[in-house]
Order: C-alpha cells, then sequence, then structure tokens
C-alpha cells in the first residue's frame, strides 16, 4: 500500500470519528436549546442567542485566526523544525490567554452600550456573566487545534464534542428542574467551559502529548499573528455572511419571515458535515506532504478524498433536495413549511461548497491565506449585494439565492488560486463520471415532479435512485484501487468477510 493510501485511510478514519462526534453535539445542543426556550420566555432565549452571538465575535477576535492556522503550522514545524514545536505552542498559548483576557474585560465594561445597540438591557447583565467563558473557549480551541496538529481527534470528539454538551445540558436541566432563575443559564455555561478546559488540559498532560512552559518566541510569535491575521478576517468575514441574510430579511420583510429562514438554514448547513469533519484531519496530514515537497500526493489525496465527500454527502443532499417539505415538516412542523423552496435552494449552494472539496483548507496547507480572505471578502459583498436586490422581489427565497451564489463564488475564487498555485483540482475522471450521473439521475426525478405526501413512498424512491445510482456508478468504472484499499481496511477493521461485494467490486475496477 502506498503513502497516498495510508494518508486516505488515516483521513477516512478521522472523518468517520468526528463525523459521530459533531452529530452528538448537534443533537445535544438542540437538547439544551430546546429546553431553555421551553422553560423560559422568548425574550429571554432570544437575551441567551443574543449574548451568544457577541460571545462569538469576540471569541473570533480572541483568537486571531490561530484556530485554522495552527494545525497547518504545528505539523508543518514538526516536519521541518521538530526542536521549535515547543515554542510555537506556548508562544500561541501565551498569546491567545492574554488576549481573551483583555477582550473580556471589553466585554464587561462595555456590556450596557451593547446592550442599548440591541435595544435589550437585559443584555447587560447576561455578557457580563457569560463574558468569563471567553478565556476558557479560547484556550479550548487553541489546544484541540494543536492536538490536530498532531493528527489527533481524539481531544476535539471527547472534550468539544461530548463532554462539553453533556455537562451543559445535565447543569440546564438541574436548573430547570429546581426552577432556577434565568441568569443560572449564564453561570452554568461558564462552569461547563471551564470544567471542559480543565479536563483536556489534564488529559493532553496525561497522554503527555506535549508539555506545557512558559516561553514566549517574539519571532515565532509575530509569525504566526501575520500568517494567521487573514484567516481571523476570514473568520469575520464568514460570520458576516451567516448572520447578513437575518439580519436583511428583518429589515426588509418580516420577524416571520426571518423565522422561516433559519428553519431551512441550518438544516441545509448539515450537508457540509463530512466536508468539515474530513477536513480536521486532511490539514495535519496535507500540512506534513507539503513539507516534505510532495505536492502530487496532496492532489492525488485532494481528489480521491473530495470523490468520497461527495458520495457520503449525496443521500443526505438527495433527502433535502428531492423532500424539502417533508424535511422541514418533520424537523419544525408543518408551520414552516413554505420555507421548502428556500431549504432546496440553499441545499444546491452548500452542495456546491462540497463537491468542490477541502480548497480553503489547502490555501492554509500551502501558506496562501490571503486568498481565503479575498475569496470570502467577494463572496460577502456578493451576499449583501444580491440580497438588497432579490429579499425585497423574493423574500426568504431570494435570500436562499444570495446565500448560494455567494458560496459559489468563494469556491471558485478559491479552487482557481489553488489551481493557478499548485494544479490541485478535484475533477479526476472518476468523480468527473459520479457528478454527472447523480446529478442527470437527481435531474430526472425531479422533472418527472413526483408528488408524493407519504414519506414511506419518499423513501421507497430514495432507496431506488441510490441502488440507480450504485449501479450506473460501478458499470460506468467508477472504482479506484484506493476505493477498494479503504473498503478492504475497514472489512479487516470490523472483521466480517464480504466475499460477494468484494468480487463484485473487482469486476468493475
Amino acid at each position: 500500500m502506498d503513502e497516498t493510501s495510508q494518508a486516505l485511510q488515516k483521513i477516512a478514519r478521522g472523518t468517520g470519528i468526528v463525523s459521530f462526534g459533531t452529530v452528538f453535539w448537534l443533537f445535544f445542543e438542540f437538547l439544551s436549546r430546546t429546553i431553555i426556550a421551553r422553560h423560559y420566555s422568548t425574550s429571554e432565549y432570544g437575551v441567551f442567542n443574543l449574548s451568544l452571538t457577541v460571545l462569538s465575535i469576540a471569541l473570533v477576535i480572541a483568537t486571531l485566526g490561530f484556530q485554522n492556522s495552527l494545525p497547518r503550522e504545528v505539523a508543518f514545524y514538526r516536519e521541518r523544525e521538530p526542536s521549535r514545536v515547543s515554542d510555537l505552542i506556548s508562544t500561541a498559548s501565551i498569546i491567545v490567554a492574554l488576549n481573551s483576557i483583555i477582550w473580556t474585560i471589553i466585554l464587561i465594561l462595555g456590556a450596557e452600550d451593547i446592550a442599548q445597540i440591541f435595544n435589550e438591557m437585559r443584555l447587560a447583565y447576561a455578557l457580563k456573566i457569560i463574558a468569563f467563558a471567553l478565556p476558557f473557549l479560547a484556550l479550548i480551541g487553541v489546544t484541540i487545534s494543536i492536538s490536530q496538529g498532531f493528527g489527533r481527534v481524539r481531544e476535539k470528539v471527547y472534550f468539544q464534542n461530548i463532554i462539553y454538551p453533556t455537562l451543559f445540558l445535565v447543569l440546564v436541566l438541574v436548573g430547570t428542574f429546581l426552577n432556577f432563575p434565568f441568569t443560572f443559564v449564564f453561570f452554568v455555561y461558564v462552569v461547563a467551559q471551564a470544567f471542559t478546559l480543565l479536563a483536556l488540559i489534564f488529559d493532553v498532560w496525561r497522554v503527555r502529548l506535549f508539555g506545557f512552559r512558559i516561553s514566549l518566541n517574539l519571532k515565532i510569535g509575530s509569525g504566526l499573528v501575520v500568517f494567521s491575521l487573514p484567516l481571523l478576517f476570514m473568520g469575520i468575514l464568514i460570520f458576516v455572511m451567516n448572520w447578513t441574510d437575518t439580519l436583511m430579511l428583518g429589515y426588509y420583510s418580516s420577524s416571520e419571515a426571518v423565522g422561516l429562514y433559519n428553519a431551512a438554514s441550518p438544516l441545509a448547513k448539515l450537508i457540509q458535515i463530512f466536508l468539515i469533519s474530513a477536513g480536521f484531519i486532511y490539514v495535519p496530514i496535507a500540512s506534513q506532504l507539503y513539507a516534505q515537497g510532495r505536492i502530487e500526493e496532496i492532489g492525488r489525496v485532494y481528489q480521491l478524498l473530495t470523490k468520497w465527500i461527495f458520495v457520503l454527502t449525496l443521500p443526505l443532499f438527495s433527502i433535502v433536495f428531492l423532500f424539502p417539505r417533508t424535511t422541514i415538516n418533520f424537523f419544525f412542523g408543518t408551520k414552516y413549511a413554505e420555507a421548502s423552496s428556500a431549504l432546496r435552494i440553499l441545499a444546491l449552494g452548500f452542495m456546491c461548497h462540497t463537491l468542490m472539496g477541502p480548497n480553503g483548507w489547502s490555501l492554509i496547507i500551502i501558506g496562501e491565506t490571503v486568498f481565503n480572505m479575498v475569496g470570502d471578502l467577494f463572496a460577502a459583498i456578493t451576499n449583501i449585494v444580491l440580497n438588497v436586490i432579490l429579499i425585497p422581489l423574493y423574500g426568504i427565497e431570494g435570500a436562499a439565492m444570495s446565500t448560494a451564489v455567494s458560496y459559489f463564488v468563494a469556491n471558485v475564487f478559491r479552487s482557481f488560486w489553488l489551481y493557478k498555485r499548485t494544479k490541485i483540482h478535484p475533477f479526476s475522471w472518476n468523480y468527473a463520471k459520479l457528478l454527472v450521473i447523480s446529478f442527470v439521475l437527481l435531474g430526472i426525478i425531479q422533472t418527472i415532479h413526483l408528488r408524493v405526501s407519504n414519506i414511506w413512498y419518499e423513501i421507497l424512491i430514495l432507496v431506488i435512485f441510490l441502488l440507480v445510482y450504485l449501479f450506473l456508478s460501478l458499470l460506468s468504472r467508477s472504482v479506484d484501487k484506493e476505493d477498494v484499499e479503504l473498503f478492504l481496511a475497514i472489512e479487516k477493521k470490523l472483521r466480517i468477510e464480504l466475499k460477494i461485494i468484494k468480487r463484485t467490486l473487482r469486476k468493475f475496477v
């Protein structure tokens, strides 16, 4: 087995683990928010969400983009200058700790002013409490990014995806059962983040992943900040893109439109789950290959990984795209059915983002962080301009079209510069065949306008679609040898014998 296959199998294993952790986190986060929303008033739940929004903005600024740059930098230093890895880790941790403390103080002192902006004075007291979670959040993010640079997913899944949401849910349940006042929610949020950080640090020390020492290397620090600043602005731009639709719908339309759109948007964003999960382990592995100057291997890993992400995402996308009304009704109820068209448009936008592969992370790996920032700047401007034009005409569908087009713009820009710098692109011949087969089949189903209202008929249609897709994929010989090697590795790991499938694959590879 060559090193490309080994790298792909490591990424596949990490993707599965991170995907599980992400689903666990989403489910427990949903439960916590549901309990808070049901137990407290609508306005109090609004204050909770506003405080988290403000805290999220502060977190982006406090971490200085290190959460995106450290995985690449740690992996790069481990390959090129292993003796300086400890200095890099210590310097990054000190910078983030100090910056997060500064922004905690700013949040506390400016709480009243922020509350006046939102015309919600209860927000001031909430911010003065929840601001204390900022240093814990920042250091959790940095520590997990460092562990990511070592090619590990354990710390993210155990602590960020399992321990924190579980602890927060339990504390919220206790508070609501004992009928504690609303401010209790903010206190337990801080406690949950503090406990998660302490548990994470103890575990890192226990497994001796890296040492803790006070060492501030100004040369390493300044280089890291310069490299990370475009990623900081990129984080801010992404935040702007995520909230522009909601804010402009509220301005041009109504709160009802905002509610409908925010039923469709989170469902469409789930389409990215495998891309995001794969990127977590792709960055350190590809960074080490880049440090060794092995661009061709990165290109091969990129193409096969993009194909795998697409194959995993296709069933989820098919459900959302073919049956948006049923999907909306299942999660939010029939009163949100009007958002079905917006959900379908958003699904196309996020699927476009997915099928182009990890282009943004690849630009970070090769050190071209500015192109990520510029791409997101174009996308944010496109989103704002299109929202101004389309929301007054088409409402939530206009907002969805704006987001879909802006994601397309960002991905075309990133992919263009990635190809220009490295000749890396996602479109292998086998991947192109899979894309044609899948979208032709989806187009046929959509064209014949299947009007079914029974969920079992929809499941049957989906199963038939996937079976035909699988058959045509094999018939077109879209299977690579690395696909077979991954299948054999999974078979060995599960200790099962799948002779029929292996005989079938041998005929079509």
